[in-house]
């Protein structure tokens, strides 16, 4: 099985985990409880601007419990807001409010439902460190997953800000 954590788009091979239910949602869940998945089930987990939602206490054993899911040689692929970038963003001068206004609710959660906030800003070196202390054996960054057209791929400045890595159990 392939898991796409906070899908909401169906894509065949794919099955969707969300905390709401919606159409096309296969398991209604959360990311920092995966005990409904049996250990070694899960051939691949994908994430895109997901694990920032999560709390800073619950942060290793989400990361934990994902690899936990996983099959030996699996893949976790995670899209989060880059704080490196949007902080350049944020602080330049030059920026117009309403863009610094929108790169601050890209850092904090567009707050549009209850589930909309965000409680983890991820640059690479947090991440690295948090997957490494998860039991991953290999940290990558990466440009794009050519997975899913979404958030990992958003460029509203011309570049991207998202931070795209790919974990190695």
């Amino acid at each position: 099985m392939k898991l796409h954590i906070g899908g909401q788009t169906t894509k065949e091979g794919w099955k969707i985990l969300n905390i709401q239910k919606k159409d096309g949602v296969d398991f209604v869940g959360d990311l920092t409880d995966l005990s409904q998945f049996s250990d070694n089930s899960v051939e691949e987990v994908y994430a895109s601007h997901v694990l920032e939602h999560v709390g800073q206490k619950k942060v290793l054993d989400t990361l934990k419990g994902v690899n936990r899911i996983l099959n030996k040689g699996g893949k976790f692929y995670i899209s989060v807001p880059d704080m490196d970038v949007l902080c350049k963003i944020f602080i330049d001068e030059k920026a117009e409010a309403k863009v610094k206004f929108h790169t601050m609710r890209m850092m904090f959660g567009g707050q549009i439902d209850d589930y909309d906030f965000h409680y983890f800003g991820w640059n690479f070196e947090f991440l690295n460190s948090y997957l490494m202390g998860s039991n991953f054996s290999k940290v990558e960054r990466v440009n794009s997953f050519g997975l899913f057209e979404d958030t990992s791929n958003y460029k509203p400045y011309g570049f991207p800000i998202s931070l795209n890595v790919i974990a190695h159990k």
